[in-house]
């Protein structure tokens, strides 16, 4: 029963972030990048649901390729206003939905779903946020048309997530080791281009995350 209510939140969830951001960009609350980066953060909390709700990973692995179908679609077709951004030069969209089928198939079965987590919402909210303060602010360029600002944002929202996440999970590592990951996770968000991002920095940063748990041990 669980899992039935945990895909109809699901769907829940992403209906209705993707429907709140079409009225804020329609009511020019936000603009095409604000209205397509409340999405993205929006989204990655699903994850948590994905903790709570599911214990099958058959289940669990439906949000996600629902996601992946339903991404390419807007971005084939630009179904979705609100998912693009008025940019539909990459494949970012698509990529996101991929992570966390991904980080759902690896981190499933071995009860490994905090380590997943730390991927997904570094991603949500460090991507998301360093996005919208490079976009309004980001005068400092330094690659990829990315700014001083943006990474700073990531930096320090990649910081809080981290220390969030391991102070409930691994304590004992907590302050080196969202240290680490926020670093991690600014630079390769820095150096990866043309979306690839939302792959690199949610794979990555469980992998770093899963890595400093096996030093712990």
């Amino acid at each position: 029963m669980n899992n039935i209510i945990g895909l109809i939140l699901s769907l829940l969830l992403t209906g209705g972030v993707i429907f709140i951001s079409t009225i804020l960009q329609k009511a020019g609350y936000v603009g095409d990048e604000g209205a397509r980066k409340f999405v993205h953060i929006g989204v990655s909390n699903w994850w948590i649901i994905a903790m709570i709700f599911f214990d099958n990973i058959w289940f669990a692995i439906i949000p996600p390729i629902l996601f992946i179908a339903l991404n390419y679609l807007s971005y084939k077709f630009s179904l979705i206003k609100a998912m693009e951004g008025g940019s539909r030069s990459n494949l970012g969209t698509v990529y996101y939905p991929i992570s966390l089928a991904i980080l759902i198939l690896v981190t499933f079965n071995s009860h490994l779903l905090y380590i997943g987590a730390l991927g997904i919402l570094v991603l949500g909210y460090g991507d998301g946020m360093a996005a919208v303060i490079g976009t309004k602010f980001g005068k400092n360029k330094i690659i990829f048309n990315k700014s001083v600002q943006g990474s700073a944002t990531m930096f320090i929202f990649s910081l809080i997530v981290s220390f969030i996440i391991l102070s409930i999970f691994t304590p004992d590592i907590k302050y080196i080791g969202s240290l680490i990951i926020a670093v991690f996770a600014t630079t390769v968000e820095l150096l990866t281009p043309y979306g690839l991002d939302n792959l690199s920095v949610p794979l990555g940063s469980s992998a770093v995350y899963y890595l400093l748990t096996l030093v712990v041990k």
